[in-house]
């Protein structure tokens, strides 16, 4: 590899394991989001040309971010009225040194910059969006096909969240031990959205992904690396881990989605699946229990099993049910009807699909119909099965799931 190319592999490396780090050290001297980005991109820039000239640095993240700081020092003592003119984005902690030379705890600065991307007071998909850009250094661009929208669309959306982060006086800092819950479950409300959009995604012409998936899975081990008591944190990458782990068999070499009961378990990843039976062991001996451990320890139920039919069915809809006391939603309630339907057989999980009918969150939530499909099928109800799938269908914009639920109407007949 020329001299040329190492270095642009660095850089680029650089880029995608160190970006949140540099900009969240950066912006603890800036107070300024928008400034601080100029002041990393800057540094990036000029690795590519020092690095060519003096070679990669044994810690290229600490290059950076000295690169960023120096850039963003530069700045200030240039623009004397900066601090007079430009809104505050922090509130100093007490006690905390506002000294810019002195060498920031680099955990601390990643959670202000996460928690400031993930405050309550912005909106959900503006959290995303943040996270996305500032944490894990996605360019505008990026983030925009992430949401499937014109990267004019989310330059504007991106410059108002910013925007309202200034307006609305949100400090740069950690939370306080009384705000740090909301805050914590506001960060990982944004990591499993990301995480559930990556591993089906609402539409297009694959199932999964991926660039989504490995982001969240990112987000969730940097989360767990400063919050390693947080029993939520161990929940939510426990979840992940144990979802993630199925994710080469969950569609087929032609293309086709197989469901859990058709996959081949061998191929799963079993390292994975070990890491989070043991997360989900930790994060249940925490009480009480919380969502998303709730939500592993359903998922570890299915890895550990040896097939489909050893799945101890009992116990999951028995998880639904404490779930459903943790978090009551009409989509958990939707995954136990399921379950019963698996547990006590398709006209118990009909009845309990059926009960659901009502929901205006379900309304318009293709899984409801496919549900209530396949138990009719089951009952031998082949003409509502077609109805119900007809309805999946028109409800459905994955091309993946659209070619399954029109090859399992396709098996039922005319």
């Amino acid at each position: 590899m020329s001299t040329s190319a190492a270095v642009a592999a660095a850089v680029a490396g650089a880029h995608r394991r160190e970006w949140g780090f540099v900009l969240a050290a950066t912006v603890r001297i800036t107070r300024d989001i928008d400034l601080a980005e100029e002041c990393v991109q800057d540094a990036y820039a000029q690795a590519l040309r020092v690095w060519a000239e003096r070679g990669i640095p044994a810690r290229p993240g600490g290059w950076l971010t000295t690169a960023a700081r120096n850039r963003a020092l530069d700045r200030l003592r240039r623009d004397t009225t900066f601090r007079r003119l430009m809104p505050m984005l922090v509130e100093d902690e007490a006690g905390e040194d506002p000294d810019p030379t002195v060498e920031p705890e680099i955990p601390d600065d990643r959670l202000r910059l996460i928690c400031t991307c993930c405050h309550p007071a912005l909106a959900p998909e503006a959290r995303v969006a943040l996270t996305l850009r500032l944490v894990c250094g996605l360019t505008t661009a990026e983030v925009a096909h992430s949401f499937l929208v014109t990267e004019s669309t989310m330059a504007a959306r991106l410059t108002r969240a910013k925007k309202k982060i200034s307006a609305a006086g949100i400090p740069y800092r950690v939370p306080s031990a009384a705000e740090l819950p909301e805050r914590v479950d506001a960060v990982l409300a944004v990591i499993h959205l990301l995480y559930t959009t990556g591993h089906t995604a609402p539409a297009g012409d694959g199932l999964t992904r991926p660039d989504l998936v490995e982001r969240a899975l990112d987000l969730a081990r940097l989360l767990r690396a400063l919050l390693p008591a947080d029993r939520d944190v161990a929940g939510l990458l426990a979840l992940i881990l144990l979802t993630d782990a199925r994710r080469t068999t969950r569609v087929g070499p032609d293309g086709q989605l197989v469901l859990l009961a058709d996959q081949d378990r061998a191929a799963w990843d079993r390292a994975e699946i070990a890491e989070g039976v043991a997360l989900v062991r930790e994060a249940l001996r925490r009480r009480p229990a919380g969502r998303f451990a709730l939500q592993a320890a359903i998922a570890a139920v299915h890895a550990e099993a040896d097939s489909w039919e050893a799945t101890d069915w009992p116990e999951v809809v028995g998880l639904y049910d404490l779930l459903l006391q943790a978090w009551p939603s009409p989509v958990v309630a939707l995954n136990r009807a399921v379950a019963v339907g698996f547990a006590a057989g398709p006209q118990a999980g009909l009845d309990a699909l059926d009960a659901l009918g009502a929901e205006p969150q379900l309304a318009a939530y293709a899984y409801l119909a496919a549900a209530r499909a396949d138990f009719l099928h089951r009952l031998g109800r082949d003409d509502e099965a077609r109805s119900a799938y007809d309805e999946a269908l028109l409800l459905t914009e994955n091309a993946v799931e659209r070619r399954f639920l029109t090859d399992r109407l396709a098996a039922l007949g005319a």
